[in-house]
């Protein structure tokens, strides 16, 4: 009788996961997670330690995944006031308590681990945002445009006084997506746009000077070519040797002679272009569109406003993500320190990029329970 019984919880447990995960966004993640620790294993050869890790970031994040694919939206939506508020003043204690890394205070000490608070920012602020508009719907008006642009003012310029301008950017992105997707007029869109231009010369004397050095490396690398445009012009040499098959698995040269630095995380893209070629390229691009597509289709077809704009958001994070990394390592974007989703190293971001793959997986099943009623 107690076998029986055990075979009937365990039956609806499996029934209930296959309902729950979403096929698609899992395969494309393994993908890419696959393709992440290939390539990480090849470029930390030199770094055991790395490797072994990042094979605990990509069990903790793969955990933490079924674990919010298993969590209601409406829960999510109770936590988003909490989160947010959480966030901030984890931010505001790491300003005035955290740990100083190479000139970025950035982490702060949790006991023996250390957490970056800036990541939990990045779901944070749509989440809260999503409730906000979720929770005014038709009433939406001019204060209420008003109130979320504070809501992303805030952590974001308490992240840039880290400095983190990467993650400011991203938690800007992912931000301002719910506030577009909730329908902000043009004419405030205009606002924005001509205050953004204005602000600009003002925006580059507070810039550090480290920060004004990226975006003229940019537009000139060789100018410091032993200094600050050592990353880009060695990046550019390891993808342009790739060649349209690449040197091979472990046969990168550039990686394995210390050139790239940086190589298992923000610039590991480099390493794979290097040792796959432009068809692997082409492979993992497509990889990565057909996520952000599988993401806005879940968003599209959401069933509430609140899961149709935090599924929107989690589809610009993942969008701005690869963007910013590939360009930044390709040239066209200053380096920002972006990691490359579910590939570079990395324990909090690779947290984070779990729990948005959760989450969307939430609202799609959530959407499908919706359909069936």
């Amino acid at each position: 009788m107690k076998d029986e019984r055990k075979d009937f919880f365990l039956t609806r447990l499996i029934r209930h996961e296959l309902n729950v995960i979403d096929l698609p966004v899992l395969t494309l993640v393994l993908i890419l997670s696959t393709l992440g620790f290939v390539t990480l294993f090849s470029a930390g050869s030199d770094f055991p330690w790395r490797i072994t890790g990042q094979t605990r970031n990509y069990a903790v994040a793969c955990v933490v995944m079924f674990i919010f694919a298993n969590i209601p939206p409406r829960v999510l939506q109770k936590c988003a006031v909490p989160v947010f508020a959480a966030g901030v003043i984890l931010l505001a204690a790491t300003l005035l308590f955290g740990i100083t890394v190479k000139g970025a205070t950035r982490w702060i000490g949790v006991g023996a681990f250390r957490v970056q608070p800036s990541e939990i920012m990045k779901l944070g602020l749509p989440l809260m945002l999503a409730w906000y508009f979720s929770l005014r719907r038709e009433l939406v008006n001019n204060w209420d445009w008003v109130i979320s642009g504070a809501l992303l003012a805030v952590p974001v310029l308490l992240i840039l006084k880290q400095p983190d301008l990467g993650t400011a950017i991203l938690v800007g992105i992912a931000g301002f997506t719910v506030i577009f997707l909730a329908g902000i007029p043009w004419q405030w869109m205009a606002t924005l746009g001509v205050s953004a231009i204005a602000v600009l010369p003002a925006l580059w004397m507070m810039m550090h000077d480290y920060q004004r050095m990226r975006v003229l490396t940019l537009l000139d690398p060789t100018r410091d070519p032993l200094g600050s445009g050592f990353h880009i012009i060695q990046a550019l040499i390891a993808i342009g040797s790739g060649g349209l098959w690449g040197k091979g698995w472990m046969q990168g040269t550039q990686a394995h002679l210390d050139f790239i630095p940086e190589r298992t995380s923000d610039f590991l893209f480099a390493v794979y272009s290097e040792e796959f070629g432009l068809i692997g390229n082409i492979v993992l691009l497509t990889v990565y569109l057909l996520l952000v597509i599988r993401s806005a289709v879940i968003a599209v077809n959401a069933k509430d406003t609140f899961c149709k704009l935090l599924a929107g958001s989690i589809t610009a994070i993942f969008f701005a993500y690869t963007f910013v990394n590939i360009g930044m390592v390709s040239g066209i974007l200053p380096v920002v320190g972006v990691p490359l989703p579910f590939m570079s190293y990395g324990g909090t971001a690779l947290v984070i990029l779990g729990t948005c793959a959760g989450i969307l997986m939430s609202i799609n099943a959530y959407s499908k329970t919706k359909n069936a009623d």
